[in-house]
């Protein structure tokens, strides 16, 4: 061999080039997200607040333990409401939780229409 020829690591029995054993792949975890029904149910609610001027942006958040979705009155703002699915929680307390600015959870349950109930302006009727 001369100095010009370049050196060709050649792996044997599956070890890597420097002999270190190969590198096992984590098996890829699926992401939790919101199916259709669940983000027609959440669009609904924030069409609404849109329409009243209420809320302007929003945010989808897909990981591995929780899918969420933020809700902003301004762009470069904290999310002020945030609507969360963790499936871990599921037999427990209930899958959806709508979470406030400060972390504070309103409400927690296995239905979602009966927690996004919180994010709905009471409506003020008159009392004779």
């Amino acid at each position: 061999m001369s100095d010009s020829e370049p050196i060709a690591f050649r792996p044997r029995g599956g070890a890597s080039p420097l002999g270190a054993p190969p590198v096992q792949q984590p098996p890829t975890a699926q992401q939790v997200s919101f199916d259709r029904r669940e983000l027609s149910d959440i669009l609904k609610v924030y069409g609404r607040q849109v329409a009243a001027g209420e809320w302007r942006d929003y945010a989808l958040d897909f990981g591995r333990e929780k899918a969420v979705f933020s809700i902003y009155r301004r762009a470069s703002e904290w999310p002020i409401y945030r609507i969360e699915k963790t499936p871990k929680n599921a037999r427990k307390q209930g899958a959806y939780s709508v979470v406030s600015q400060t972390g504070l959870i309103l409400k927690r349950g296995h239905d979602l229409k009966r927690v996004l109930e919180v994010l709905e302006p009471r409506r003020l009727y008159l009392v004779e």
